[in-house]
């Protein structure tokens, strides 16, 4: 499925820089329809929108939009790949959905660590890399790329195992697959390691996509907190990437649109 060329009756999207390629995470705006999210983000400018899943696709295309992360993968965040009782159910997720991100023009889709729940840090790393293995080559094979979330233990997912970069980039080693790589939440990562900027630089080639989001509280990247993204987003232009930034901050304006159209201008470098 390609997606749609736009219409005569579009708006055309706004001009950006172009050097940063941008995306939003569907959930921080469930109080619009899907449709909705659409026609704004399409207005704003934005190539496309994260965190749906294949069903949505067309909708997307509708718009002249992609998938940039799909997501649904079985157990979620909490119940991942460090259990090998998951493998056959993730595995068989990934044999489904990933030639049908292919064929709709989603370039990444994500996975998770799962929880510790008493587990070590290096038989986590052991277990993920068995059934990433197993996935490893139906990415390959359709030239989609795999990415596990680096998420914050210290707030909101307590107890979670990929939880800094460190872990996430012995676990890319081991796999041994450019089609499996990170998604670097840069929220979640100042929360538990900060260094940001060197982080991105040391380890980007590791990375395939990007969040963002406040910190403290994950709401608007404005001068309330503590991260300072245009600096970010330089050095990721950097360091050469080429794929999407996602926005993933909880808005607190009246107006969410308005929030997400002030974050993309001020990423927009």
């Amino acid at each position: 499925m390609e997606p749609h060329l736009m219409n005569d009756d579009m708006p055309r999207p706004a001009a950006l820089k172009g050097n940063i390629r941008h995306s939003a995470c569907r959930w921080c705006y469930n109080d619009l329809s899907l449709d909705e999210l659409c026609q704004a983000v399409q207005r704003i400018g934005l190539e496309s929108i994260d965190l749906l899943e294949v069903e949505d696709y067309e909708t997307l295309a509708k718009y002249g939009l992609t998938c940039a992360v799909t997501s649904g993968v079985p157990g979620g965040i909490e119940n991942g790949l460090n259990r090998l009782e998951n493998h056959d159910s993730i595995v068989e997720h990934f044999e489904r959905v990933i030639p049908l991100a292919k064929n709709g023009g989603s370039p990444n889709v994500i996975c998770f660590s799962g929880n510790r729940d008493g587990m070590s840090d290096e038989q986590g790393l052991e277990n993920c890399s068995i059934g990433l293995k197993r996935i490893a080559p139906i990415a390959e094979k359709h030239g989609v790329i795999v990415i596990m979330e680096l998420l914050n233990s210290k707030r909101d997912h307590p107890d979670f195992m990929c939880d800094h970069t460190l872990w996430g980039v012995e676990l890319c080693k081991r796999v041994g697959s450019d089609q499996f790589k990170l998604l670097y939440d840069i929220y979640h990562m100042q929360l538990m390691e900060g260094d940001v900027i060197d982080t991105i630089k040391e380890f980007h080639t590791y990375i395939a996509h990007y969040h963002t989001g406040g910190a403290p509280g994950r709401n608007e990247i404005d001068d309330t907190q503590e991260l300072f993204y245009p600096a970010i987003m330089r050095a990721i232009v950097e360091t050469g990437y080429k794929g999407l930034v996602a926005q993933e901050f909880v808005p607190t304006n009246e107006d969410p649109i308005a929030s997400l159209e002030a974050a993309v201008n001020i990423c927009d470098v």
